[in-house]
C-alpha cells in the first residue's frame, strides 16, 4: 500500500512539474500549493497534493498549472525558500500555508495572493484570503438554530486553555439576547465539581431526597404514585439555562458531556449544541447525549469528495483537504469571471460562491460559510 502511495504521489509531482516548465502563455493560470511534505506533518500535505490534483481532474482545463512546494513544519526558512521557488516558476496566486501564525512571513510578499486554509482569521486582508470553516460561522449558524427552538438562557462553555482568549474575542459580537460564559478546567477531575456548580446539583439532589422523605410516611395513592415517580429520578428541580454552546473537542468535549449527564442535564429539555465536528464517528461510542447538535459543513458533499479520494488514491483524505479542493475551484472562478486576477479585490464577490464544503460568501472584508446543522441520532449523522 505505500509503495503504491509513493508511485501515485511520484507521477503526481512529475506531472505538475512537467506543467510549470512548459511554455507559459496568456491563457495559463498558475497557482502555487503550500504544503507540509516533510516534517511531522507530511502526511497532511500529501493529502492536501491528492486534493488539488482531484481539482485538476475535474475542473479539466490543460490552462491550469500548480506548482507544489515543501513548506515545511514550522520552518520559516523552508517557508521563504519555497514561496520563492513558487514565485520563480511564475505563479502569483498560492493556496496555503495552513497555519495562521505564518501569515506575518507572507506579508513581505505584496504582489501575491495567499488562500489560507486556516479558520483562525477569516478575512481578507491585504494579500491573504483566509476560507476555513471559521468559529464566527459556526456561532452564527448556532445563534439562528437556537433562536429558532426559542430558547431563551444559553451557556457557552469553554475551556480555560491557551485558546481562551481567541474564543473571548470571536464571541464578543453574539447576538444571542440572554447568555452567560462559562470557562472551565478541561481536567476532569476538577471539571465535573465544576459542571456540578454550574447545574446547582448538590441542592437539586438534596431537593429530591427532601421531597421522598416527605412522602415515604404517607399511605394515599397520589403520593404513593408521585414517590414511584421520583425514584427514577436523580435530582428534582429545574436549572437555570435551555441551551448550551460547547466550544470543545475530542476526549474534552466527551468529557463536558459526561459531566453533564452525571449532573443530570436532560437534553430532551436542554439544546446541547456544539462546534464542528468534521463527522467524527467516535461521537456515538462515548457519548450518553442522544441529542447532540452541531454546525457543519454538506455532509454530502463531504462523503461524495472522500468516496473519489478512496476511489482514486486507495487512502482517506484528511478532513481540512476539502478546503484546499475549494481553493482551487474559488481561484479558477475568479480567473474565468474576470478574464485573469490582478489583485485581491478580484476576491471581494457580490455572488455566494458554492463548493464542496456548502455556500461561502465575501462580506465586508470577511469570508463565511453557510453551514448546515446536523444532529447525532442512532448512530448517523442526521441533517436538522
Amino acid at each position: 500500500m505505500i509503495k503504491k502511495i509513493i508511485i501515485i504521489l511520484s507521477h503526481i509531482l512529475i506531472l505538475f512539474n512537467i506543467n510549470v516548465w512548459s511554455l507559459a502563455n496568456s491563457t495559463e493560470l498558475k497557482i502555487g500549493l503550500l504544503a507540509p511534505f516533510s516534517g511531522d506533518y507530511k502526511n497532511l500535505g500529501n493529502s492536501l497534493l491528492f486534493s488539488t490534483q482531484l481539482a485538476l481532474d475535474e475542473i479539466n482545463d490543460e490552462n491550469i498549472k500548480v506548482i507544489p512546494r515543501d513548506s515545511g513544519s514550522g520552518n520559516k526558512e523552508q517557508l521563504n525558500r519555497a514561496i520563492k521557488e513558487i514565485i520563480d516558476a511564475g505563479a502569483k496566486i498560492i493556496i496555503g500555508p495552513m497555519d495562521s501564525e505564518n501569515f506575518q512571513e507572507l506579508n513581505k510578499y505584496e504582489d501575491i495572493i495567499f488562500i489560507s486554509l486556516s479558520n483562525i482569521k477569516p478575512e481578507i486582508s491585504r494579500n491573504i484570503i483566509s476560507i476555513g470553516v471559521s468559529l464566527e460561522s459556526q456561532i452564527k449558524a448556532l445563534e439562528s438554530f437556537i433562536l429558532k427552538q426559542k430558547k431563551k438562557k444559553t451557556i457557552i462553555m469553554y475551556p480555560k486553555n491557551h485558546y481562551a482568549a481567541l474564543i473571548d474575542q470571536k464571541i464578543k459580537d453574539i447576538k444571542l439576547k440572554n447568555y452567560k460564559i462559562f470557562k472551565y478546567n478541561p481536567d476532569p477531575k476538577v471539571l465535573t465539581g465544576e459542571i456540578e456548580k454550574l447545574t446547582n446539583y448538590s441542592q437539586r439532589k438534596r431537593n429530591l431526597e427532601l421531597r421522598k422523605k416527605l412522602l415515604e410516611d404517607k399511605e394515599d395513592e397520589s403520593s404513593k404514585r408521585e414517590l414511584a415517580i421520583l425514584e427514577q429520578k436523580y435530582t428534582l428541580g429545574k436549572i437555570n439555562f435551555d441551551s448550551l454552546i460547547i466550544i470543545d473537542f475530542g476526549n474534552n468535549l466527551k468529557s463536558v458531556l459526561a459531566s453533564l449527564v452525571f449532573t443530570d442535564v436532560d437534553d430532551k429539555e436542554v439544546l446541547f449544541t456544539t462546534v464542528n465536528q468534521w463527522f467524527d464517528e467516535s461521537i456515538f461510542y462515548e457519548n450518553s447525549v442522544n441529542n447532540l447538535y452541531y454546525p457543519s459543513i454538506n455532509l454530502k458533499n463531504f462523503k461524495k469528495y472522500n468516496k473519489k479520494f478512496f476511489e482514486t488514491f486507495q487512502i482517506y483524505p484528511n478532513e481540512i483537504t476539502i478546503l484546499a479542493y475549494d481553493a482551487l475551484g474559488l481561484v479558477y472562478y475568479v480567473w474565468k469571471k474576470n478574464n485573469g486576477i490582478n489583485s485581491i479585490k478580484d476576491f471581494i464577490l457580490k455572488e455566494k460562491i458554492k463548493g464542496k464544503i456548502g455556500s461561502f460568501t465575501f462580506q465586508n472584508g470577511r469570508v463565511s460559510q453557510d453551514l448546515d446543522i446536523y444532529k447525532t441520532e442512532n448512530n448517523k449523522f442526521i441533517k436538522f
